[in-house]
């Protein structure tokens, strides 16, 4: 995979069976001749490994001159002293031998485009694997396949704004082939403490392994909460699964996931026989291999999108569990028990190795060597020592380093919305803030004095105020995790320090926010009240990837929404954004005035000089689409 690249540095994710020698080939335009042919030392790779045949290779290369922009660079990676030298040699062996659907048709290896300055990005959350939707990276794969050398057509990257996984949703089928795979290339297992199972291996022999999981924690009152913290499936109004009780536990099947998730290689590897079960979770686990069929079959297409653009990501809750650090009663029934701090801190590292560190990997200088510790501690029996996973789940539960922000034009700033919360001092069962003051403080310095900026919020900063108040309803009543009571209002502190934000004299001319999170898509042009012309805020959601919210449901709130925050409803008055005019953009095509766009797929936005958007439009997975047109008159939400 393609991760943070620039003019001076190309950083590159790559997993292996065993430690690989690389090289790096760079070429220009079609130019057949390397512009750049070296092998790469030993300060350009971090290798992690984290099975007997599993080395993570994460390269970070700086190449002896600057990379022009606007201009196609291809580059091929050589390896090695490996298996995959067709005749057992020592002789290189190229991305179109050991990798080619990599490849875009008729080329020898992937390419990719620096741009001067961010023209059109493409972005997207929540890739379910066994949702019935297709996979939007295809979509992107299109793109590219139509763009091939016009650059002008190709998005400067992809953001994937969270849930790139879904390890607290975990379909019966995608968990046998995670088990399969663990075993394939010698995963290595884990101790687990406060289970009644005492280590990763007995947890995948377990009976209740698959569709049961929440019977893994021993039967005593003080566990019922973790039990349906973790394998509750709570039952929501809009998201209710049996799969929540598949959900991944150790580290070694996160990181499985991933491979599986990412790439169509290890599909190759795994055994696929269903496991015993009972006559109703064998129904399940048929209707879901559909679903996990179709999904792989797209995969080699969706990973030779991610190794043509320079890709970005960001946790939401789903890339380690439901609700993640909703509040703080969540918080402390969570991480004062073993197990499911451990289940939490699995989720972090994985994603540290397989999502974070490429987003800015001098960020993680001071955990690396914690890391290396711990797969070192495997080798001699392929266990982990629990006191060095301990000690690396402690440093990962207190980092605050997972935002981060890029030096583009314009500027891009990530939140992390999770990690870094305003917990509620009345109520410690109320939902948190996403940010807390300081956080929302040092966001605010990020971006004075800039004229445009991207900011990419996983949950929108600005949803649809009737989900808002459904959710507010539901936190008033005790039940906030009912229906996800997560949102930027739902917080009167942070809610408040965000709104000054906007309205601060040397805040930015222009905001675009993308988000993701909420399974459906959206565009709003919010301004000032007391001041229309500055700053002009756009927000921006596309959601899912691979994931719908239920069509029914959502036609109905998007209908009464619009009763009753019409523009001469006063119920407009009594929400925090009260100062701030919000018209939504249509989306062309619609049947019935609707404001919601609710098909899985992708949303690209293309940008003016000023960083203003001039085109925002939502391609939908399997075709189509629609474009996010300016209302033909002013209509508050």
């Amino acid at each position: 995979m393609l991760r943070h690249t620039t003019f001076n540095r190309i950083t590159l994710w790559l997993v292996g069976c065993f430690s690989l020698t690389l090289r790096m080939r760079l070429y220009l335009n079609d130019s057949d001749e390397p512009w750049l042919d070296r092998a790469l030392n030993e300060k350009e790779i971090v290798r992690i490994r984290f099975g007997v045949s599993a080395c993570l290779h994460l390269i970070d290369f700086e190449p002896d001159d600057s990379l022009p922009v606007n201009t196609r660079i291809g580059y091929d990676l050589g390896v090695s002293g490996s298996v995959l030298g067709s005749n057992g040699s020592d002789d290189e062996v190229w991305i179109k031998d050991w990798a080619p659907h990599l490849c875009m048709p008729g080329a020898n290896w992937p390419d990719f485009v620096i741009k001067e300055r961010l023209d059109r990005l493409v972005y997207g959350s929540c890739r379910r694997p066994h949702s019935p939707a297709a996979d939007g990276l295809v979509r992107v794969d299109e793109m590219l396949l139509e763009a091939r050398s016009d650059i002008a057509k190709r998005p400067a990257l992809m953001m994937m704004t969270g849930d790139q996984i879904y390890a607290d949703d975990v379909a019966g089928p995608m968990l046998r082939a995670i088990h399969s795979l663990i075993d394939c290339l010698g995963l290595y297992d884990e101790v687990l403490s406060g289970s009644s199972v005492s280590n990763s291996r007995a947890l995948r022999e377990s009976p209740d392994t698959y569709f049961h999981r929440e019977k893994l924690l021993p039967d005593i009152h003080s566990n019922e909460a973790l039990v349906e913290r973790f394998f509750g499936g709570v039952k929501k109004p809009v998201f209710t699964t049996a799969s929540a009780h598949n959900h991944l536990i150790s580290f070694n099947e996160v990181m499985a996931m991933y491979l599986l998730v990412w790439s169509p290689v290890c599909w190759r590897l795994v055994s696929m026989d269903r496991p015993a079960l009972s006559s109703e979770d064998a129904g399940t686990y048929q209707q879901q291999q559909v679903a996990i069929d179709d999904f792989v079959a797209g995969l080699p297409r969706a990973s030779r999108a991610l190794a043509h653009l320079p890709a970005y990501m960001i946790f939401d809750d789903h890339d380690v569990t439901d609700d993640w650090n909703l509040s703080a009663l969540w918080e402390t029934t969570t991480y004062e028990h073993p197990f499911s701090r451990r289940i939490v801190g699995n989720a972090l590292a994985a994603y540290l190795l397989c999502q974070g560190w490429g987003n800015n990997p001098d960020a993680f200088d001071g955990i690396m060597p914690v890391l290396r510790e711990l797969a070192a501690s495997a080798e001699p029996g392929a266990v982990f020592d629990p006191t060095q996973q301990d000690r690396l789940i402690d440093k990962l539960l207190q980092f605050e380093q997972w935002h981060y922000s890029l030096q583009t034009s314009p500027r891009i700033v990530v939140l992390d919305t999770r990690t870094r919360r305003w917990r509620s001092e009345l109520n410690r069962a109320r939902p948190s803030g996403l940010l807390d003051w300081e956080a929302l403080t040092e966001f605010q310095q990020e971006i004075i004095g800039e004229k445009a900026v991207i900011v990419v919020s996983p949950a929108p900063m600005f949803g649809v105020k009737l989900i808002e108040a459904i959710q507010t309803v539901f936190t008033l009543i005790g039940k906030p995790l009912v229906v996800d009571a997560e949102n930027w209002m739902a917080h009167r502190g942070a809610a408040n320090v965000l709104l000054n934000i906007f309205r601060h004299s040397r805040t930015p001319e222009t905001f675009v926010i993308l988000s993701g999170d909420v399974h459906y898509s959206f565009a709003y042009d919010v301004r000032l009240r007391h001041r229309p012309d500055r700053p002009r805020i756009w927000q921006i959601t596309s959601s899912g990837i691979k994931n719908e919210f239920p069509h029914t449901l959502l036609e109905w709130l998007d209908r009464i929404n619009r009763w009753l925050y019409a523009p001469w409803s006063p119920l407009n008055w009594f929400t925090k954004r009260r100062r701030m005019r919000v018209t939504p953009w249509e989306p062309e095509g619609r049947e019935a005035g609707e404001r919601l766009w609710n098909a899985a797929g992708v949303g690209v936005v293309e940008l003016d000089e000023n960083g203003e958007p001039t085109e925002i439009r939502q391609l939908n997975s399997r075709a189509g689409g629609t474009r996010f047109l300016k209302a033909s008159r002013q209509t508050l939400q």
